[in-house]
């Protein structure tokens, strides 16, 4: 059975082409080094474009998605499961049951509360799994510097700043992943 690999993402396409060409990127590499993509079911955006290669590529793809955004008609219906549940606690809980690694690429408020609520269950001992940042193009560099001045502060100590794994390529992340998946 293949690892699952959860990526948090955006349902819009970003500025430019480079935020759907880094989902291609990641869907072809996800499937090269023999994993499944977790995701939140949408067939828009970021989130399409990456679901969409997985699924050409012949690899599972689970989307979780609450019932609100599938009456908008953004359900992904295509994919090997769409899991509808109730409430965006539930589409949360349900990915994390479903992976083996977590991995932020640019999204928007929901791709950082989805990020914070797996970093947050890491720090409570909920779970020990993997956690990553891909800081495409600087993206997450403000929020990465943001964590550090928490640190500085005392509010995040050293070992629950350090789960999270930042990495700069996707090269980075697939050779990241075979060693801690």
């Amino acid at each position: 059975m293949r690892k699952k690999i959860c990526v948090f993402c955006g349902s819009a396409s970003g500025k430019g082409s480079k935020y759907i060409n880094l989902s291609l990127e990641l869907g072809e590499s996800l499937c090269d080094n023999n994993y499944d993509l977790v995701y939140g079911g949408a067939s828009i955006g970021v989130m399409g474009a990456v679901a969409d290669k997985v699924l050409e590529r012949g690899n599972e793809v689970i989307g979780v998605m609450p019932q609100s955004l599938i009456n908008w008609e953004v359900g992904h219906k295509g994919l090997t499961t769409l899991d509808v549940v109730d409430t965006m606690h539930a589409r949360k809980e349900r990915m994390y049951d479903y992976s083996d690694a977590f991995v932020a690429i640019p999204g928007g408020f929901g791709t950082l509360d989805e990020l914070c609520e797996i970093i947050t269950w890491a720090q409570l001992k909920y779970h020990l799994k993997p956690i990553y940042v891909y800081n495409f193009d600087g993206f997450f560099t403000h929020m990465l510097e943001h964590f550090k001045k928490a640190h500085e502060e005392g509010f995040i100590s050293k070992e629950h700043l350090d789960m999270v794994h930042v990495v700069e390529s996707t090269e980075e992340l697939m050779k990241s992943l075979k060693e801690q998946v």
